[in-house]
């Protein structure tokens, strides 16, 4: 829930093995939940699926930000 001035809330889950599928192979990997809820009447949708987006990639490569200029 947002309470104002929020706009939006970023959430990030434990990070914890899950099975998914590699190559016809079930196998673990680390993954971690991203969730994000903001106030649509403030923040386009196509903009925080980009948000999202940039958080995912930084977040599996975090060596990302010292490239960045």
């Amino acid at each position: 829930i947002l309470n104002p001035p929020q706009v939006g809330i970023l959430g990030l889950h434990a990070i914890k093995e899950r099975p998914i599928g590699v190559a016809g192979q079930i196998v673990l990997r680390p993954m971690m939940y991203v969730a994000l809820t903001y106030d649509h009447r403030l923040v386009d949708g196509s903009e925080a699926v980009r948000f999202l987006a940039r958080v995912k990639e930084l977040t599996e490569d975090p060596g990302g930000l010292l490239l960045e200029l």
